[in-house]
């Protein structure tokens, strides 16, 4: 099925004779991982390496890394590694199965949502502080996209709490409130299918979830963790899991707290999470869409990547949208999956792990000015990053 561009245009969905797939693997081609990331090109995760922390690596005075250096998760692994956007990784440390997002404190401490729980990262020592069992059962601890555990994560403003978006396969999710002085679990509030992204309104008040099988944002009160559901489905509900068109990440407009969320390189969702309401504005770059990141002056970008119809999208790309809604879209090599920013601003690194095929062990770095861009080996099928 084509990608129509009228305004009519119905969801895109699996073929009949792949709908049983679908309902196993949503939004992949294969429910074991991307292909090639395995030894043998199977689609598992490859094994686990030793955490290590070379004497190489550069820090700041106060013994953090060096302001700008790179975090991300190792999907295709059970570290996060630390990269120079210079010179490549710089040493790893072990945090868990499958680690997928993470979030950064203002203490230096990283929180990392693994297929086991939620790992805590002393960024100065480069060395795991703890690893905090989920209270939700998520079944057996496995590998690729569907497998259970945390997804997205992120902290309050005040530091004192950390939400994680938990995925149970099969089943609606949950989100966990972590207290990150006690180190533990202390509320599980439930949210929809495979929440893949959490964010945290600027005054902590509300925490979103963002949920890419039940079509939805769970917005979610921090004082009482009431949660209310907000359908975000601007090309209808139309094929169920087997729908290609849900949400995947979101971000937090600076100026007025409204969540973006770009569909397809069409169509950006622009909701008030108080109302609930959705209001759509276009978008240029026609290609599949997944992570997003947000300016302190409000420019979005998205990480497009790549055709769900080669015959008519096209390829993987970086939307930058400025506040005004003008778009500058930078082609990619391959696909790609989450993107950070530069302090600055000017520089965009986007990870190269994907969470469907064709995944590869890398950032892209881009200049937002120009669209200049290089590779950078680093990690193994990167997801998470986030900017020191």
């Amino acid at each position: 099925m084509t990608k129509s561009r009228r305004p009519s245009r119905t969801a895109r969905v699996l073929l009949p004779g792949v709908l049983a797939a679908a309902l196993l693997t949503g939004c992949a081609q294969g429910s074991g991982g991307a292909a090639g990331t395995g030894p043998s090109g199977s689609g598992e995760a490859t094994p686990g390496k030793a955490a290590s922390s070379p004497a190489t690596a550069t820090s700041s005075p106060d013994g953090g890394p060096t302001p700008g250096t790179l975090l991300v998760t190792d999907f295709g692994s059970d570290t996060v590694t630390f990269v120079d956007p210079a010179r490549g990784a710089t040493g790893s440390v072990e945090v868990g199965t499958a680690p997928y997002g993470l979030a950064l404190g203002a203490d230096g401490r990283a929180w990392v949502a693994t297929a086991e729980g939620v790992a805590v990262v002393d960024t100065a020592a480069r060395k795991r502080l703890a690893l905090i069992p989920y209270r939700t059962d998520t079944g057996p601890v496995t590998t690729g996209e569907y497998r259970g555990g945390g997804m997205g994560i992120a902290l309050a403003p005040d530091g004192r709490r950390a939400y994680v978006g938990v995925n149970v396969p099969g089943g609606n999710g949950a989100l966990e409130v972590v207290d990150t002085a006690a180190l533990r679990v202390t509320d599980a509030v439930p949210v929809g299918r495979r929440p893949f992204d959490v964010d945290v309104s600027r005054d902590g008040a509300e925490v979103y979830a963002t949920n890419h099988d039940s079509f939805d944002v769970t917005v979610i009160a921090a004082g009482t963790l009431e949660p209310r559901r907000v359908e975000v489905a601007p090309y209808g509900t139309e094929g169920g899991l087997g729908s290609w068109l849900k949400p995947h990440y979101a971000a937090v407009r600076p100026s007025d707290g409204r969540l973006l969320l770009p569909f397809e390189g069409e169509r950006l969702a622009v909701v008030d999470p108080r109302t609930g309401r959705t209001e759509i504005e276009p978008m240029t770059a026609n290609t599949h869409q997944h992570g997003v990141a947000v300016t302190a002056g409000g420019t979005l970008l998205a990480v497009g990547t790549g055709p769900i119809d080669p015959d008519a999208d096209r390829g993987p790309s970086l939307t930058v949208r400025a506040p005004d809604g003008t778009e500058r879209v930078y082609p990619l090599e391959g696909p790609h999956e989450s993107v950070a920013v530069s302090r600055d601003d000017r520089t965009a690194y986007v990870t190269g792990g994907f969470t469907r095929d064709g995944s590869w062990d890398g950032l892209t770095v881009v200049d937002l000015a120009s669209g200049d861009s290089h590779r950078l080996a680093a990690g193994s099928r990167p997801l998470g990053i986030v900017v020191f």
